[in-house]
């Protein structure tokens, strides 16, 4: 599976998520909508999405991954996740009539979710890829709209290494005569507009949609302003180009209680004070700029950064970001895809940045957690994975 192995889980096409749809009697077709994909942010949007309708009333289907504690967490219906039996029900269930498929984890977590949905009659569904667009698992739905956040270099090795090459596979969950929301267009706005032009789909920037005011969302990480103007932005065109019914004040409340409908976790979590701690689940060169750019703005005295990368990220990249008058404390999170402490600290030593290595997260915070005084602030980041550990 992805979530542990990396690229060898992959499986770059859609027939066997359609083979496994059609023995299931076609689930994705008996609930409506929304897609979003993109580089960063997707999940954060997703979340906030699910919390705008859940405020207006609708039994909302959420779809996203990875998942931190629990595989659970990845299909939600009104942020409640989906019951261990119903889990086990659907695997002893299909197993044998899945056996000449063969489909991988993500194929069968996408069936798993879309079979749900449409046992439990949701109103919509927010779907959020896996990973890319147009050979994600995700994409045989017909949805009400799509969405794309922004795009970055990331997962280079499968998707393209360079920006047009990955936005055009972001592209791939644009419809036919579908509208689409792009968030950031700054680097990737003509393989949109290309893409959008032959599927007839009218296409909305989320630039030319300022909010009327300051929004009070939840969600406290910086880089959530840009999330914040594309949800905006998607509220607006369902408003226009759809018939569910969602107010302003639907959106404001959705937006200002994402955490508490939908129990997302990992995005700028404080997870204790004195010394301040917090972690993010920032992983890519995209993503951990803004948040260590946010880190700036703390006062402390020391900063520690506890810190564990993935094998198949740029290294050199990503490290020449963080600050090296900070305290280090390299480890490795419990998964085949993690990137050994030893050969962190070795990578992180040549951009100078100093620490010791650790056996794990969990020995990794503990001494992040000795050395700090009260007056220091501890990150704890780099990785997905590093975050789940630490929750």
């Amino acid at each position: 599976m992805y979530q542990r192995d990396g690229k060898a889980a992959i499986k770059k096409d859609l027939n066997n998520t359609m083979a496994l749809c059609k023995l299931l009697g076609n689930p994705e077709e008996k609930f409506r909508s929304i897609h979003i994909a993109g580089t960063n942010g997707k999940g954060s949007t997703a979340h906030m999405m699910a919390s705008i309708f859940q405020e207006a009333g609708y039994k909302t289907g959420l779809y996203t991954s990875p998942h931190l504690k629990d595989f659970r967490e990845r299909i939600k219906i009104n942020g409640s996740m989906i019951k261990e039996l119903d889990v086990i029900d659907f695997v002893e269930s299909h197993q044998a009539i899945f056996q000449d498929i063969r489909p991988s984890f993500f194929e069968w977590t996408v069936a798993l979710a879309f079979n749900h949905f449409a046992k439990e009659e949701v109103d919509i569904a927010i779907i959020e890829t896996g990973l890319g667009g147009r050979l994600d698992s995700t994409n045989v739905i017909n949805p009400e709209l799509s969405i794309i956040t922004n795009i970055a270099m990331d997962h280079t090795d499968m998707l393209g290494d360079t920006i047009e090459l990955i936005a055009n596979e972001k592209a791939g969950i644009i419809k036919e005569s579908t509208p689409v929301v792009i968030g950031n267009t700054s680097n990737a706005k003509e393989v949109f507009a290309k893409k959008a032009s032959e599927k007839g789909s009218a296409i909305y920037y989320a630039e030319n949609f300022p909010m009327p005011i300051l929004v009070n969302a939840d969600l406290r990480g910086n880089y959530q302003r840009e999330n914040l103007k594309t949800v905006y932005t998607a509220w607006h065109v369902l408003r226009l180009k759809t018939d569910f019914q969602l107010s302003y004040i639907h959106f404001v409340r959705g937006v200002s209680k994402s955490i508490k409908n939908t129990s997302l976790r990992g995005r700028w979590e404080i997870l204790s004070e004195l010394p301040k701690t917090i972690t993010d689940v920032a992983h890519n060169e995209a993503g951990l700029s803004y948040v260590l750019e946010q880190l700036k703005e703390e006062s402390y005295d020391q900063l520690h950064i506890v810190l564990g990368l993935v094998k198949e990220k740029d290294h050199s990249k990503i490290l020449k970001l963080f600050p090296q008058e900070a305290n280090f404390y390299f480890c490795a999170a419990n998964i085949p895809r993690s990137l050994e402490a030893e050969k962190l600290q070795s990578l992180a030593n040549t951009v100078g940045l100093k620490g010791e290595v650790y056996s794990s997260v969990e020995e990794a915070i503990k001494e992040a957690q000795a050395m700090a005084s009260k007056q220091d602030l501890i990150y704890i980041g780099g990785s997905t994975f590093v975050v789940a550990e630490a929750l």
